[in-house]
């Protein structure tokens, strides 16, 4: 199983932010906040993540973790669903 996350601050991110958060997605929503999601490959890793977003002085909203089993995972892949 991969554990993928969804991180929101609080505060919109411009998407050339995705190259510093590892390639997360960055959405923007409609109050304000910005989710971060995508596969983070451990905990050291997820640290790293929230120690960036602290760094810019951006007030942390919630961290979820989503458990994705490997089907979902290859349907991914092929464009069929969005996780």
């Amino acid at each position: 199983m991969t554990h993928f996350y969804e991180i929101r601050i609080e505060g919109h991110l411009d998407t050339h932010w995705a190259d510093w958060f590892d390639g997360m997605s960055i959405t923007l929503e409609e109050d304000g906040a910005t989710l971060l999601s995508g596969p983070v490959p451990d905990q050291p890793a997820l640290y790293g993540l929230l120690r960036k977003v602290r760094d810019l002085g951006l007030p942390l909203v919630s961290v979820n973790q989503i458990t994705v089993n490997l089907s979902q995972q290859i349907l991914n892949k092929r464009g069929v669903i969005q996780i």
